[in-house]
């Protein structure tokens, strides 16, 4: 028998299924340990062993499970109680198991279907035209884009003149005469 392989292949009894989960947003640890049917001590053991069983804490340190931390509690009993893991192959199947709902990446070179093959021909367009009107000096950009909503301009106030780019004054130099 391997190390991660279960020890005991038949189930004695079943959990409740993800559906006799009430329909709540949080669930507090005597709620999920009554659905799980094991002590409390237990699911805070099973939090420490099991990296993928992590309730969220509330502002007074209270366990807060979502669905879906209930929904890992049920499956890691099942694993143990029922399958007959070990604690390190329970965790190995969890492990396994959470890799695989991952979407994967197409590898380079791979048949892309059409539809995401047109959004990324349009997403490299934009891309290349954002990339050339960030390429041209400030002087030869539109003042306004294709698409981008019309700014109100500002106001010029009747008594002042707008600045200028150069605002410093020239003085004239007098040259130092030591004869005076």
């Amino acid at each position: 028998m391997g190390h991660n392989e279960p020890i005991r292949r038949t189930a004695h009894h079943t959990s409740p299924p993800a559906s006799e989960i009430p329909d709540k947003l949080y669930f507090r640890i005597g709620e999920v340990a009554r659905l799980c049917e094991v002590p409390a001590y237990v699911l805070r053991f099973w939090e420490s062993e099991f990296p993928q069983l992590k309730p969220n804490k509330g502002g007074t340190g209270q366990r807060l499970y979502r669905r879906r931390d209930v929904e890992m509690a049920l499956r890691v009993k099942t694993l143990l109680k029922e399958e007959g893991y070990t604690i390190p192959g329970a965790r190995a199947v969890l492990k396994s198991e959470f890799k695989q709902k991952e979407p994967q990446l197409a590898l380079p070179g791979a048949a892309v279907p059409a539809s995401d093959a047109r959004q990324l021909r349009n997403l490299r367009r934009e891309l290349q035209s954002i990339a050339t009107l960030l390429a041209r000096p400030l002087d030869q950009i539109p003042a306004k884009l294709p698409g981008a909503p019309r700014l109100p301009t500002p106001p010029v106030h009747p008594i002042r003149t707008p600045r200028r780019a150069t605002s410093r004054v020239e003085t004239p130099q007098i040259p130092f005469d030591s004869a005076e």
